[in-house]
């Protein structure tokens, strides 16, 4: 059975194995850190509204001032940075969402 992985920058997702390797190393996601992970990269470089998100996620509509869509982007862009502190990967487009777009800091 083939792996379907997508790679982007210096980061592999593995769709089957539910992992995500930072420069061929493991970062610790839980579930549903992966399926945002994914979610993001899935649409690569474009803006997914946080209601989005949380609809995609847990299902349903997001309760008003729920804040578990930014807890749980701050949870994975905090792994992705620990595991490569010179690259940022989730950009914040404050009001709508978030964009997953990888970046090399100077």
């Amino acid at each position: 059975m083939q792996q379907r992985s997508r790679v982007v920058a210096n980061a592999e997702i593995l769709s089957d194995e539910l992992q995500v390797l930072v420069d061929g190393r493991r970062v610790g996601f839980t579930v549903r850190e992966f399926q945002l992970c994914l979610l993001l990269v899935e649409r690569l470089d474009r803006v997914v509204r946080r209601d989005d998100i949380y609809d995609l996620i847990w299902g349903g509509s997001k309760p008003p001032r729920d804040r578990s869509v930014d807890v749980l982007v701050c949870r994975v862009r905090t792994k992705l940075e620990d595991a490569a502190p010179d690259w940022h990967y989730i950009h914040t487009h404050f009001g709508i969402g978030y964009r997953f777009a990888p970046e090399r800091m100077r």
